[in-house]
């Protein structure tokens, strides 16, 4: 079955704000056998009703983000109702439920903002928790002539948009398609392997079989390794998914810092962290993850040497001779920050992110990145990342997370990515 997308918004089509509805839409619609055939990005205003016929008349799905909302520029709604010939009618629950909202945060609410609860005559109210618009869904019975046989108007906003996918949109799709189509989609995200040797150990094996559809999705140290296909075949290929690549996965959909920290919980263990070139990111990413502060015991962000003297207690000497970019100054950082912290691992990241700073021996890109563990030697693992800062932060709290997660599962060390040094002590 076919489907369009139409996103709607003059922000998105000036840059001001990044359009990934595409990729979430087609994430969450791939798995009931739906394939999203066209795209479309218009502005604010007149282009929506264009986008919305022309959608109408060619797609079974038709699907559009954003303007919902309570300005003049906000549309959509009046669009769809226009083509399909439907007054609009005012709901009285929905506009209750919007006062409410305001009343809760003690905000005067604006004559234009009660516009959102204006519903054509047949459409179904898709309630939205999460903002003042609600989303609209029309059935075949209010598309007429129209080729499409389910139109949904949904909000724009991200935190709106993914809820009312989860709990209406899909639903309603899954009933009204027949069983032989859905399929079930598995993603499975390593780290420390690149997406032509996941292709090489089991991809074309699997694509071989000729019963599931095998996809890749790299990014900055990480691959997704996408199945979708019946459960039968997937539940099949699961023992070989496993043996070929079980200790560079790390989820089934949560990201790299989640799966350490539900390690670190499911284990009573706790960490600690000490940075140089990653200047807190490390920390950070530890810290977006909800509960963290079960495990997670400091933070020391030690960018000049003499913070690595003062509070990690890294000796001068060693600093003077092998320089803060080293394995020792590496091993000293973290088991400063795990004496510190009182910890059960400390990680440390020291290097050289660019574009100025390398040298022969320690180009730019080269980073440090140790492992002080409770009752185990430390370990360093040496890296090189040139690519631009940010992405070099990232990479390398990735290769941090990656030692500890290895640490705890008792995996090897030195394959989980980059260039590893022997283990010390």
């Amino acid at each position: 079955m076919q489907a369009e997308v139409i996103n709607t918004g003059s922000e998105l089509l000036l840059g001001l704000v990044q359009n990934k509805h595409l990729a979430y839409l087609a994430g969450e619609l791939a798995p009931l056998g739906i394939t999203i055939s066209r795209q479309v990005c218009v502005p604010d205003g007149p282009p929506v009703r264009e986008a919305l016929r022309d959608a109408l008349g060619r797609a079974e799905i038709v699907i559009t983000t954003g303007g919902l909302g309570p300005t003049s520029d906000d549309i959509t709604r009046d669009a769809a109702a226009g083509l399909l010939g439907l007054p609009m009618e005012m709901d009285k629950s929905i506009l209750e439920a919007i006062r409410e909202r305001f009343a809760r945060r003690g905000l005067p609410m604006a004559d234009n903002v009660g516009r959102q609860a204006e519903v054509p005559r047949g459409a179904q109210v898709l309630p939205n928790h999460h903002g003042t618009a609600p989303g609209l869904y029309f059935a075949a019975s209010t598309l007429g002539s129209h080729r499409a046989r389910h139109l949904f108007l949904l909000p724009g906003p991200p935190r709106e948009l993914h809820p009312m996918v989860a709990d209406h949109l899909l639903p309603v799709l899954r009933l009204a398609l027949p069983g032989s189509a859905a399929q079930e989609r598995r993603i499975y995200r390593l780290t420390g392997i690149g997406e032509s040797q996941v292709e090489a150990r089991i991809g074309q094996s699997i694509e071989a079989r000729g019963d599931l559809e095998v996809g890749y999705c790299a990014r900055p140290s990480e691959v997704d390794f996408r199945l979708i296909g019946p459960r039968t075949a997937l539940d099949a290929v699961e023992p070989a998914i496993q043996a070929e690549l079980g200790e560079w996965i790390y989820s089934r959909g949560d990201t790299l810092e989640k799966s350490v920290i539900d390690l670190l919980r499911n284990q009573h263990l706790t960490v600690a962290v000490a940075e140089s070139c990653t200047g807190g990111n490390l920390a950070g990413r530890l810290t977006d993850v909800p509960g963290a502060s079960e495990v997670f015991l400091a933070g020391y962000v030690t960018y000049a040497n003499l913070a690595k003297e003062q509070t990690l207690g890294v000796p001068a000497d060693l600093l003077a001779v092998h320089g803060a970019v080293s394995e020792p100054v590496a091993v000293a950082m973290a088991e400063g920050a795990r004496r510190a912290a009182g910890s059960t691992f400390a990680l440390s990241t020291t290097g050289i992110a660019g574009p100025g700073g390398g040298s022969e021996t320690k180009p730019v890109g080269t980073v440090f990145v140790g492992l002080a563990a409770e009752g185990h030697p430390t370990t360093v693992r040496r890296c090189w990342f040139p690519v631009d800062r940010p992405t070099f932060k990232y990479m390398t709290t990735s290769a941090a997370l990656d030692l500890l997660r290895r640490q705890i599962l008792g995996f090897p060390l030195e394959l989980g990515g980059g260039a590893a040094l022997p283990r010390l002590g």
